[in-house]
């Protein structure tokens, strides 16, 4: 090894620990400035430190650049610890594990989405369970899943609901027909909220809040708040995104 090259190595350390500094530094942009430059530069010794970041920071800004900085990294450095991670008795450390599980995609992690975790106590913890359930579910695993989500309807605030919708519309038919039978459930919460998410399998511009008050409309005059649930429509996709009604990520 040459001088400059051996010289090189500890100045390599050195911004290397700058970076890591940067992580913890209290102005926001510093923290999203050194994840960007984490990122940009893939090292295992990085992965640790993320990930721990992740479990206590405040800014969704920075939470959104600590998991890009995460989906960068070979998913063998990440995946493991972060599946251990989803199992933390931090609610902050569950959800963004889960939110970047499912932006890396692999479906090794798919044994930790367990019922449990999707009936999580903590709303954004269930919440972003259900997202990267629909994203890391096995083929042929989507009607147990959607059954479980299924359990869920009517239960929760608002972006709850919107939430829960876009994770079954993101699972196909398969969901129909457990939309039909809830149509019929003794609690009008729940018919409403099928209703709901059958009107945006049909239409995804429709916007939920109008497709949940139209079933909920419908729930009270009596009638069948999705009508003919077991027909795809138009086989939309769709989750109704488009609507302007911003979801918080709960990372």
């Amino acid at each position: 090894m040459t001088m400059s090259a051996s010289a090189s190595v500890p100045e390599e350390d050195a911004k290397k620990a700058s970076v890591l500094r940067g992580l913890e530094h209290p102005d926001a942009s510093v923290r999203v400035r050194a994840a960007l430059a984490i990122g940009s530069r893939p090292d295992a010794g990085y992965v640790a430190p993320l990930i721990e970041r992740c479990r206590v920071e405040p800014d969704f800004s920075v939470r959104e650049t600590l998991t890009w900085a995460l989906t960068r990294h070979a998913a063998d450095a990440t995946v493991p610890p972060l599946v251990a991670e989803v199992r933390s008795d931090r609610p902050r450390a569950r959800s963004q594990a889960l939110h970047t599980l499912s932006k890396i995609g692999d479906r090794r992690a798919w044994p930790v989405i367990t019922p449990a975790l999707l009936a999580d106590s903590d709303v954004e913890v269930a919440r972003t369970a259900w997202r990267a359930a629909a994203v890391l579910v096995p083929e042929g695993e989507e009607r147990a899943l959607a059954v479980e989500l299924a359990k869920r309807l009517g239960w929760g605030a608002h972006d709850t609901q919107l939430s829960l919708s876009r994770a079954l519309i993101a699972l196909g038919e398969v969901m129909l027909p457990l939309l039909a039978a809830a149509e019929t459930d003794p609690d009008p919460d729940v018919r409403a909220h099928a209703g709901a998410t059958v009107r945006l399998w049909r239409d995804p511009d429709a916007g939920f809040a109008s497709a949940i008050e139209e079933a909920k409309r419908v729930v009270a005059l009596g009638g069948q708040a999705g009508g003919d649930s077991g027909a795809s429509g138009s086989g939309a996709s769709g989750s109704g995104e488009g609507e302007g009604e911003g979801e918080a990520e709960g990372r």
